[in-house]
């Protein structure tokens, strides 16, 4: 078959990559030069702990795919880092307690770690904490390396085509029309648009039961040491479905966040690149319009908490930045997939699951659209 894809983030290039690989042509429109959006704007965490238990199965299967393509793509940068969830209050290591009891503790990787034990893990963390949850089939990635090294992997099989600085403009059957009045006629259409919710995607599909999300992330120079696990706060329970139970509602009924943290509707995550930093985050907004500056006071936040887990003081911040992705409003759902015409799909909505997701949503939509 032949198969145009529309958008050049993390789940076009995942589809467009699955296609590749069931033996099919791909044509892929971005209207940027490169993806720009959240793709390149995440931790490039393969994240499976906090997982609901309707979606444990798809990320499981999504990190088997990543360490797969990771051992075929070596610009992917995939690494199996695990993580740690660092515990700074008695609720918080009672949720912890909880969850590596249940019957999934073992198929998300799941124990517990007093202090000792996860210095040995991961010596960097000299600082403050009770303990630590750790998770051994987390992974991290490269993002704004893997796209680049999975594009030019595909366009080795010569059955592949990127077109940058593209933007589609309509759909006419099969057919893609691009902002030039270029035809690019295919068997199949897949719609991956990222958080742009209006535009084609209106067009072609009205209003989708999705929302867009804002979060601040930021970027340290060299740490100048391995830090070799990502790591968590307690606060991360309280945005991840899979820590749910009676432990984390008397965290939540009984003990507030920190005034900025609860604010921003922040969580710790960090994890550190190839090339040394630490990319550090985030925060929630959900109400638009967005504000079109950042705020200052999660940055500190951050930086603090961070500091008190390393036990000494962060290198220089030398980026900081926002980014939006696209959530699916029903918490079950993975992603939105709906067929405006026959032929046509438009694919969206996997909230900040996309980068741990992608190659699972595309394995499935391959399956549903008969690739």
């Amino acid at each position: 078959m032949r198969v145009t894809i529309v958008g050049g983030g993390i789940l076009g290039t995942a589809h467009a990559l699955e296609a590749i690989g069931r033996g099919h042509e791909v044509v892929q429109l971005e209207r940027e030069a490169e993806a720009r959006g959240a793709t390149v704007r995440n931790f490039g965490l393969i994240w499976v702990s906090g997982r609901a238990t309707d979606e444990l199965a798809a990320a499981l299967r999504a990190r088997e795919l990543w360490e797969k393509l990771g051992a075929e793509i070596r610009g992917v940068g995939f690494r199996p880092t695990g993580s740690l969830t660092l515990l700074r209050t008695e609720r918080e290591l009672a949720v912890a307690d909880e969850v590596v009891a249940r019957a999934d503790a073992d198929c998300r990787g799941f124990s517990l770690l007093e202090t000792g034990q996860v210095r040995a893990l991961n010596p960097a963390l000299r600082g403050e904490y009770l303990a630590g949850l750790h998770c051994s089939f987390d992974a991290a990635v490269e993002s704004r390396q893997a796209l680049p090294a999975m594009r030019e992997y595909m366009a080795a099989t010569g059955r592949y085509a990127f077109l940058p600085r593209t933007e589609a403009r309509a759909v006419d059957g099969q057919t893609v029309i691009d902002d030039r009045g270029h035809r690019h006629d295919g068997d199949l259409v897949l719609v991956c648009a990222g958080a742009a919710h209006g535009g084609l995607v209106r067009e072609l599909a009205g209003d989708l039961p999705v929302r867009r999300v804002r979060l601040q992330m930021m970027q340290t120079e060299s740490l100048g040491e391995r830090l070799t696990t990502a790591i968590a706060d307690g606060d991360s329970f309280r945005y991840y479905p899979g820590y749910a139970g009676p432990a984390l509602h008397e965290l939540q009924r009984n003990e507030s966040q920190d005034s900025v943290a609860g604010e921003h509707r922040m969580q710790l995550l960090c994890v550190q690149r190839l090339h040394g930093g630490l990319t550090i985050g985030d925060t929630h907004e959900y109400e638009e319009p967005f504000a079109f500056d950042v705020s200052e006071a999660p940055y500190g936040y951050l930086v603090d908490v961070v500091e008190q887990f390393l036990g000494r003081a962060l290198p220089p911040i030398r980026q900081r930045w926002a980014g939006v992705y696209s959530q699916c409003v029903d918490p079950h759902q993975l992603v939105c997939r709906t067929s405006p015409d026959d032929g046509v799909w438009v694919i969206t909505g996997p909230g900040g699951r996309g980068m741990t997701l992608g190659p699972a949503l595309a394995e499935q939509t391959a399956d549903m659209v008969g690739l």
